[in-house]
């Protein structure tokens, strides 16, 4: 029988106020970027397969609706008695099926919860799900995706958790209006883009090694949704820059209504009163800009943090709440 919304697991209080212990990565993993790159290898990529496979067998695919007509994929699994249900949101071009999501989603069902891994629009192999194109702007449909699959699982609580763009469309979704009447019970943000302007910026004065895995990686990305649409769609002017930040430009121009790419980075970025609801900091990775985005300092008090020392992507990841998670930091030594 499931559990009524809102039920607490004995001991559950006792263990969330566990102080964190600090992490210190091992011989090569202390360098950031050793830490970023490992995990996209394929050797590690099939580790994390093998190690996810009760996971992988017990998801169900799940089309959901999210108003207006668009509908985004999502993976469903859960164990017996299923204590709350998980939503996790990847990076941009990422995936559900992205290593960390499987690593982190099998570590959630042994522990018994329920495990959602949602795929935001034209990632995975979903470009022809939708016929307009992914920019980091559409709030509504991953709000909507939030609110249908909370009343799906409506018996029981719902805790999101997001990674760097995952992230910040999950604060940015916890500072809607009436989410909490959703049962939105935690948020956590893993390297949540905090200010799309400065990361953008450091990208580009960070190693080329970043910039053009994203660049190969979006230029795939726009070629399968032209594939999957065809006729419909030309992304050929944007393309042909092979340059983050023109690229940004050109989508900006042809293919939203944002005046410029200013006003699309300023669009999706995270302010203070966004920041404040969502109770959260962001974990600064290789390419985060040395000024990160700082909480009010009374907000900042309340917070449960995991500081992970010479860490790479996840280096100062904080949780967003005393009772989040209190395996997530042993999924992340793991990790």
């Amino acid at each position: 029988m499931e559990r009524e919304r809102g039920g607490e697991q004995p001991g559950r209080d006792a263990l969330a106020r566990t102080p964190l212990k600090t992490f210190s990565p091992a011989g090569l993993l202390r360098n950031a970027h050793v830490q970023s790159v490992f995990p996209s290898l394929s050797l590690h990529r099939r580790r994390v397969a093998r190690r996810a496979a009760a996971l992988l067998a017990a998801s169900q695919e799940l089309i959901v609706d999210c108003g207006e007509g668009t509908r985004l994929q999502a993976f469903h699994a859960a164990p017996a008695a299923p204590r709350a249900t998980v939503l996790l949101l990847h990076g941009w071009e990422g995936s559900a099926s992205a290593g960390y999501l499987l690593s982190l989603g099998q570590q959630l069902f042994d522990a018994g919860y329920g495990v959602v891994r949602l795929n935001l629009r034209d990632h995975g192999d979903t470009h022809s799900l939708n016929r307009e194109l992914f920019h980091s702007c559409r709030l509504p449909e991953v709000t909507g995706a939030v609110r249908a699959l909370a009343a799906r699982f409506a018996a029981l609580p719902m805790m999101l958790v997001g990674f760097s763009l995952g992230g910040n469309f999950f604060l940015r979704v916890a500072a809607e209006p009436g989410i909490a009447a959703c049962g939105i019970r935690r948020v956590v943000a893993i390297s949540p883009v905090l200010h799309p302007e400065r990361t953008l910026t450091a990208l580009e004065r960070g190693l080329p090694l970043y910039r053009r895995y994203f660049v190969w990686k979006w230029t795939r990305s726009l070629r399968l949704k032209q594939a999957a649409w065809r006729g419909e769609h030309d992304f050929d002017a944007v393309i042909r820059h092979a340059d983050l930040r023109r690229m940004t430009a050109e989508l900006v121009r042809g293919h939203t209504t944002y005046a410029d790419i200013e006003a699309y980075l300023e669009g999706y970025a995270i302010t203070d009163g966004i920041a404040s609801v969502a109770r959260a900091d962001a974990a600064r990775g290789p390419n985060a800009p040395r000024r990160a985005h700082r909480l009010p300092a009374e907000l900042a008090r309340r917070e449960l943090g995991e500081r992970v020392r010479d860490g790479g992507a996840r280096r100062r990841a904080r949780l967003i709440s005393r009772r989040a998670f209190p395996r997530t930091a042993r999924w992340a030594r793991r990790w």
